[in-house]
């Protein structure tokens, strides 16, 4: 990003109904709230306009999802919730920027001890565009002529193509002939999908905070995605919404670069709370949802983009099977971001040079069913420092009673 840190960086303001799901009143909703009293975090439920306090049913959120009556315990804190401490959400809202103040209480990213996973590479669209960075050697400026040229000879013939399949195999061997096969394309319609670890447990920011995007890098661009909570054996409880800020020169560069690319201070967004799997939004609920994605820049720049879920190359439980089983297991369970249909090719800072975030960008990610998860650029170096970890978490719930 090619400019000065803003001397203040605001958030636009949105409203509780915005950060809510259009049926919130049916939704079962679990999230973090950073208590000032307890100097650490709660496990929340949203009932009627406010956050209420379950974490003495169950301390974190791993726990919280690895129970057989997951939903009994959530309706049981619900139904408590004038006995139970509680936040208003309105005011959880207005305190949006604030979590570098240690006296305001202000929602978290609604996981704890779960692993952040990604999946990459599972759309079409998005498929090229990691192709485009490959070939263009992360230099935004050849990426116009060149998403030209393979638009025009491999966009239509792979749009349809199911990964792992004899076809597939068939269009390998074509475009290797041509000299057009990428290590992206073997990911995105191959047997086997990319997974990653995409950021440290406890290291993710919620809705309300600041993303973070390395300051050395000019080529960058938010990802909009659906991410789902999966449990230790498994099984997939709710999900929640996703960015998973990507430094598009320096993978572009090279793939072995992925973790620097990925992984980097306020780099990974998830919230404004899961969504749990009941009688009101099931899996397949989530298999067809439409994503969001508004940038408003303090330049006046404006874009949109839309992510569906229903134009995913891989089905979800798929891409879970492929992160979970025999050959690797999670005993706190994980969060695994699924990729995104949207790449932004919209050029901000010069002709033909594409998008890039501009610090103070301001990020909103959101679905009627699932609420906004809005954010605000910065660079990963001045974005308040991740250093509530693990042992953090386990000595102040010690400190609570709560172990």
């Amino acid at each position: 990003m090619n400019a000065e840190e803003p001397s203040t960086v605001t958030l636009n303001s949105i409203t509780l109904a915005e950060l809510l799901p259009a049926d919130a009143e049916k939704a079962t909703l679990v999230g973090r709230v950073f208590d000032p009293e307890a100097g650490g975090p709660c496990v929340v439920v949203v009932d009627s306009g406010f956050a209420v306090d379950i974490t003495d049913l169950s301390p974190t959120v791993s726990t919280l999802f690895e129970r057989d009556d997951l939903l009994a315990v959530v309706a049981r804190g619900r139904a408590e919730s004038a006995d139970r401490k509680r936040w208003e959400l309105a005011s959880l809202v207005s305190a949006f920027g604030e979590e570098r103040n240690p006296e305001v209480p202000h929602l978290l990213a609604p996981i704890d001890l779960q692993v952040v996973k990604a999946a990459g590479v599972t759309f079409v669209a998005s498929m090229i565009e990691r192709v485009i960075e490959e070939r263009a050697g992360g230099d935004s400026a050849r990426a116009a002529a060149l998403r030209e040229k393979l638009a025009e000879v491999i966009g239509g013939a792979i749009s349809e193509v199911k990964p792992g399949s004899e076809e597939a195999a068939r269009v390998k061997e074509v475009l290797q002939k041509e000299n057009l096969w990428s290590q992206y394309l073997e990911v995105g319609i191959g047997p086997d999908p990319e997974i990653f670890t995409k950021a440290p447990v406890l290291s993710s920011v919620g809705s309300g905070q600041a993303i973070g995007v390395h300051s050395e890098s000019s080529w960058n661009n938010p990802e909009p995605e659906v991410v789902f909570a999966v449990r230790s054996d498994g099984h997939a409880v709710g999900v929640t919404l996703g960015n998973d800020v990507n430094l598009r020169d320096v993978e572009g560069r090279s793939a072995l670069l992925l973790g620097e690319a990925k992984d980097n201070n306020a780099s990974s967004a998830i919230g404004p709370f899961v969504r749990l799997f009941d009688d009101q939004f099931t899996m397949d609920d989530a298999r067809t949802l439409d994503i969001e994605l508004r940038v408003d820049g303090q330049d006046g720049f404006t874009m949109e983009g839309t992510s569906s879920m229903r134009k995913i190359s891989r089905d979800p439980l798929e891409l879970i099977g492929h992160a979970i089983g025999d050959h690797h297991q999670y005993p706190d369970g994980f969060v695994l971001y699924t990729g995104t249909l949207f790449s932004p090719t919209t050029d901000r800072l010069a002709p033909k040079a594409g998008f890039t975030h501009v610090l103070g960008d301001i990020v909103r990610i959101s679905t009627p069913q699932l609420g906004t998860l809005v954010n605000t650029v910065m660079h990963s170096e001045t974005a308040p420092r991740w250093e509530f970890g693990i042992w953090a978490l386990v000595s102040n719930l010690k400190n609570r009673a709560l172990l």
